[in-house]
């Protein structure tokens, strides 16, 4: 099944809790769920922002 952004947010949240959790303070990972399955980065990219906006966690995006 293809991701959804409400799923997308889902997942970041869940990632989120994890690092916080576990002291993970660097995230990198490519434009998640914006190949082959077709969301949108910018959108993407604000659920992004909004989920991690309250952390010192850094995440670095990159482009294959």
């Amino acid at each position: 099944h293809k991701p959804t952004y409400e799923n997308m947010r889902k997942s970041l949240e869940a990632m989120k809790a994890h690092c916080l959790n576990n002291g993970v303070t660097d995230i990198s990972m490519p434009r998640i769920g914006c190949g082959l399955d077709r969301l949108d980065w910018n959108k993407v990219s604000a659920i992004l922002g909004e989920v991690f906006e309250d952390t010192d966690i850094k995440i670095t995006v990159y482009c294959l």
